[in-house]
Parts: structure tokens; sequence; C-alpha cells
């Protein structure tokens, strides 16, 4: 009988267990999607690892960027931005073929706006997102086989013509404070909270063989 009891205690325990790591992962789950909801990536993809191609592949990005920054209207919505994307995807991927052109080089560059694309989490220079599926607007260069590079482009924190900081553009941006807190570690306790969505995402992913 005292085995029994004891048993039940430990299945008790174990399902309370499992219970709270339940709630707690569709707690981290909304709080990621929340996030992604308000974020559209940039990913570049170089053709491959040489020293040349990685080289191509900043100055293709910086020709995007710049390209992209003209189809960004002040303060429009995150559905309206990717309209406006959508509509430019073409003119996009010109700009990025012009400058590998430019530099003396035959890749294709291709362009797409993805959903439910995995990003590992990503530190910039003054703000970081944790690792779940976004918004990605993906830039091809050749074989795409070479190493990535990463950044946001809406709100517009790595274009160059702005001039906000990211607090201040992801705030206008309809991030709320809770979310700013969450990615420029403003907040000690977010920062708990930005570790939990890390680890929590990158489980599922690992889990799923992503």
């Amino acid at each position: 009988m005292k085995q029994s009891k004891t048993l039940r205690r430990w299945e008790l325990a174990l399902l309370l267990g499992v219970a709270i790591a339940a709630l707690a992962g569709v707690w981290l789950d909304r709080s990621q999607a929340a996030l992604s909801d308000q974020v559209i990536r940039l990913h570049v993809l170089a053709n491959s690892d040489s020293e040349a191609d990685q080289a191509l592949k900043l100055k293709v990005r910086d020709r995007v960027l710049g390209a992209a920054s003209d189809y960004f209207v002040p303060r429009a919505t995150l559905e309206e931005t990717r309209e406006v994307l959508t509509e430019h995807l073409a003119d996009i991927a010109a700009a990025g073929a012009d400058q590998v052109a430019e530099e003396g080089y035959q890749y294709p560059v291709t362009v797409s706006l993805e959903d439910n694309y995995w990003f590992p989490t990503k530190q910039y220079t003054d703000f970081a997102l944790p690792a779940g599926e976004y918004t990605a607007l993906r830039v091809v260069i050749g074989e795409g086989a070479g190493q990535n590079w990463w950044c946001v482009v809406f709100p517009p924190l790595c274009l160059g013509s702005v001039s906000e900081t990211a607090t201040q553009t992801a705030l206008s941006d309809g991030f709320t404070q809770d979310q700013v807190s969450l990615i420029t570690g403003e907040d000690e306790g977010y920062v708990v909270k930005f570790k939990a969505i890390e680890l929590w995402e990158g489980f599922k992913h690992w889990i799923t063989g992503g």
C-alpha cells in the first residue's frame, strides 16, 4: 500500500510537471508569435563561402536595402509593407542582380517573401530577436550555399536612412513597451523571458527535425 501511494505521488508530480511545461510552452509560443507577427526579417544568402562571394553578398545586401527603403511608407502597418514588398519583389531582385553584374559576376538573384521561415536567435547592435518562425524577405545569390546575413526590414531597424534608435523605431511601428524591453534587454526581467523563448523555440525546432 505504501509503495502504491509513493507511485501515485510520483505520477501526480510527473503529471503536474507536464502540465506546467505545457502551459509555459503555450505562453512562450504566444509571446514569440506576437513578436514575429510584427516583424519582417531580411535574409541574404551568398552563392558560396568563398571570400569573393561573401564580399559580394555584403554589396548586394547594401543595394537591396537601398532599393527596399524606397518602398517603405512612414508609419505603414506590417500588412501594408508586405503588400508593397510583394508588388516590388522583381524590382528588388533586379537591384541585386545589377550589383552582381557591376561586380563582374553572372549569378542570378531571386527574391521572395516567405512566411513561417525559421531563424535562430540573432543579436544585432542594439537589439536581439529570439529564435522562431518569422516572415522573411529572402535574397538568394546564385546557389545560395554560402553563409547568411540577417537583419530586419520591418520595423526598418536595418535601413541606413533610419536615424531613430531601435527602441524609437519599434515603438513607432506598433511594438508594445514590453516587446521593446524584450528585444533590447532594457528590463532585466525580460532577459529571462527572452532566454526562455529562445530555449523553447529551439527545442521545438529540434524535435521537429528542423
